[in-house]
């Protein structure tokens, strides 16, 4: 009996040392481009091994050689179908990969960029592309293809913990939103700076100021300083088509590149996600902070717009609108009063009677601070446990987990500003609640594009778009062009949606791959392959603004034009010239010079000087003297 039992034993043993190899295949591949296999756990006995690659059609055998018991190699099938493969000295050990033409691999994005261009509705497009990407996944049943795009692509987005934490976050930032744009505070600091406005240039720094101070969302900035200066504005005999353009120029701009706002949360993951598909083990905040001098649209925009009038000089329709504006005693050039109405009593906004700076500001440092004090703690922990002693700030907060540092900053703001409230009884507790939940409902969008985001993101890593747009261009496109080969398509395609978050989102999975195969196929080092890397993350991030404030139909566009009380179409015409330079520098003095290694603020410098010169040659004063009554 015991015999029996010892032979039963060596039997299981056997069979699962027998069952214990598999290949490791990627479930989707591309004809004619390689793919990886891997076959583990291989018996000591072993020195090559027989895999059969067949469909119904043909049979394929690669004898590969056999090293520290497994199998790592690259193979490229020519025809596309559905192949199984097994090893011959093991039948039974199989699996299954879906051969597609590579042409078909850039759909998704394809299809999510037009029905976007047409319908203009991102969250529509993006489901649809994800759906095209899944047909290709799932032998093009559709029945299938839709059951997954629900249940696995969609549902898989939000099972990561990163994912959670920064819908989490970027729904805890829109509570602190809420809060102080119900509670007056993003009013009170408005009032504060208009208390500096007692000249056109004044007026216009003050404009340009308040709209840097309301840094933490774009849409809050456009509606409260366009409302807020434009009685300031039209004494000054400020035209309102130059209102509109600092509104629109200090909303996104800023939003997009300051450390703490509503666009963080959305742009980080969005990086990470892509840092993750490349298998780079980079700090998603970290990236994020180190691209800040590569984003070079929304930086010079905002020192455009503040040398511009400080030097009260302009060029072309905003030259015009501004000297028409000096001699029209009748400056209203009212809009529309329904978009007065829709701007002036927005829900997101009130209790102008009790506005105070400090509850606006105190929230935000909270935000800030906290964030900070939770890179540095999270860093040294971080580090603390891998026994590493020796440390300085940059390997602190390389080490640092930004998404718990995000989550205690924005939770504790939403506590503070709530006690805030409470204790100046502003408004009632329910009040509060009912501010807070306004305010994460305003950032559901945020959530739902994010989401398709990462989905798309995971369809286009699966069917390795990527890797068939290198196939293309590697030979006939030189890697340090693809920074400003980025932001010009990320740009047209802003332009012509409306929309910089979902460019981003259509995007950003694209690219990274992209220039990280690329730069590695021309054998770059490190060093290179970074700034590369950062270059087109950067491209993405400064390229979508530069599209949606230039769009006529963005949603910022037409909320500067709306709370500025501008003519829409005038608004857009008379900022567009400036936008267009502003874009024209930003690629030729910063994309294309920094990929070569060129510092960027080298290039940052080089083109405050550009814009200096460019206003004192081309720009004319606009001569209060000439005013008429």
């Amino acid at each position: 009996m015991n015999k029996k039992l010892v032979l039963l034993f060596f039997i299981i043993v056997l069979a699962s040392n027998l069952f214990s190899q598999t290949i490791q295949v990627q479930p989707v591949a591309l004809s004619g481009i390689n793919f990886p296999v891997k076959i583990v756990d291989l018996p000591d006995t072993l020195s090559t091994v027989n895999l059969l690659i067949a469909n119904s059609g043909n049979q394929l055998q690669y004898n590969l050689s056999v090293s520290q018991n497994r199998i790592d190699t690259l193979i490229a099938l020519q025809e596309s179908g559905s192949y199984s493969l097994s090893v011959k000295e093991y039948q039974k050990i199989h699996t299954d990969i879906q051969v597609i033409p590579g042409i078909l691999s850039i759909l998704p994005p394809i299809i999510s960029i037009l029905l976007a261009l047409i319908f203009r509705q991102v969250v529509i497009s993006l489901i649809i592309g994800i759906f095209s990407g899944s047909l290709l996944v799932n032998s093009y049943d559709p029945f299938t293809g839709f059951l997954r795009l629900v249940d696995h692509y969609i549902i898989n987005s939000l099972s990561e913990v990163s994912h959670i934490q920064i819908v989490v976050f970027t729904l805890l930032f829109g509570g602190v939103i809420g809060l102080i744009s119900r509670s007056g505070g993003t009013r009170g600091i408005a009032n504060v700076v208009t208390r500096l406005a007692k000249t056109r240039r004044s007026g216009m720094l003050a404009t340009w100021l308040s709209g840097i101070l309301i840094f933490f969302d774009d849409y809050a900035n456009t509606l409260v300083v366009g409302n807020l200066m434009r009685p300031v504005t039209d004494k000054l005999k400020i035209s309102r088509e130059k209102l509109s353009f600092i509104v629109d120029a200090t909303a996104a701009p800023v939003a997009s590149i300051f450390i703490v706002s509503s666009w963080i949360g959305y742009e980080i993951g969005l990086i990470q996600d892509g840092l993750t598909s490349i298998g780079s083990a980079e700090n998603a905040y970290t990236v994020f902070i180190q691209t800040l001098p590569y984003r070079f649209y929304p930086i010079v925009m905002l020192l455009f717009v503040f040398i511009s009038a400080y030097m009260q000089r302009d060029f072309g329709p905003m030259l015009k609108a501004e000297r028409r504006s000096l001699m029209d005693e009748n400056l209203k050039n009212e809009d529309s009063k329904q978009s007065k109405d829709l701007t002036e009593s927005s829900v997101m906004f009130g209790n102008e009677d009790k506005a105070k700076w400090y509850n606006g500001i105190v929230p935000i440092l909270v935000i800030i601070v906290g964030t900070i004090l939770g890179l540095y703690f999270t860093g040294i922990a971080s580090l603390e446990e891998q026994g590493i002693r020796d440390y300085g700030l940059r390997e602190i907060i390389g080490s640092s987990d930004s998404y718990k540092s995000l989550l205690w900053s924005g939770f504790g703001a939403c506590v503070i500003v709530a006690l805030m409230i409470l204790a100046q009884r502003i408004m009632s507790l329910t009040e509060v609640v009912d501010a807070w939940f306004l305010g994460i409902r305003s950032m559901l969008l945020a959530v739902i594009i994010l989401t398709l985001a990462w989905s798309i993101g995971a369809i286009t890593q699966e069917i390795k778009t990527a890797d068939y747009i290198i196939s293309i261009i590697s030979d006939s496109v030189n890697p340090r062009m693809l920074p400003v080969l980025v932001f010009l398509v990320c740009a047209l395609t802003s332009f012509a949606t409306g929309t910089s978050w979902g460019t981003m989102a259509i995007m950003m999975p694209i690219v990274i791959p992209l220039a990280d195969t690329s730069s590695s196929l021309n054998n770059y080092g490190l060093e290179d392959q970074t700034i590369i890397l950062h270059g087109v993350i950067s491209s993405v991030l400064a390229g979508t603004v530069f599209g949606d404030h230039c769009s006529p139909i963005s949603d910022t566009t037409i909320l500067s034009s709306m709370a500025s009380s501008c003519d829409h179409i005038e608004h857009v015409r008379t900022q567009l010239p400036y936008a267009i330079l502003i874009g024209i520098l930003g690629m030729l003095i910063g994309d294309i010079p920094t990929a070569y290694g060129v510092s960027p603020y080298v290039s940052l410098a080089v083109m405050v000087v550009a814009v200096v010169g460019i206003l004192f040659v081309f720009g004319k004063t606009v001569n209060p003297e000439k005013r008429t009554h």
